[in-house]
């Protein structure tokens, strides 16, 4: 991933709807959800969900595609990971992070006077 697609799709999860918006979706899986049942979980008004739903489809962060009369959105897996991998690209100082591998600074204890 470039630095640019990574800034394009924190960006785009940098707002407080959006983020709730790309969570919703990775939850709902790849079955996605339709634009109505979207904005009803969510209780945004259907002008404001179309701006966030354009500007995470702008970062790539999301799918769409038409099922009939109904649009449906998904998370766009492959993006998130590409994000996730970037931002993981050399953590740890380039040692295999696991799951379980905390990257922390030993923090020296404070004598007290």
């Amino acid at each position: 991933m470039k630095a640019s697609s990574a800034i394009d799709a924190l960006g785009a999860l940098a707002q407080e709807h959006r983020l709730a918006l790309f969570r919703l979706l990775v939850q709902a899986g790849d079955k996605g959800m339709a634009a109505g049942a979207i904005a009803e979980a969510l209780g945004v008004p259907n002008s404001s969900l179309s701006f966030h739903l354009a500007q995470l489809r702008n970062a790539g962060l999301i799918l769409q595609e038409r099922q009939h009369r109904s649009l449906i959105y998904r998370a766009n897996y492959k993006a998130m990971n590409a994000l996730v991998d970037y931002l993981m690209e050399n953590c740890c100082a380039g040692a295999g992070c696991g799951a379980e591998a905390a990257c922390e600074t030993q923090i020296p204890e404070r004598n007290s006077a």
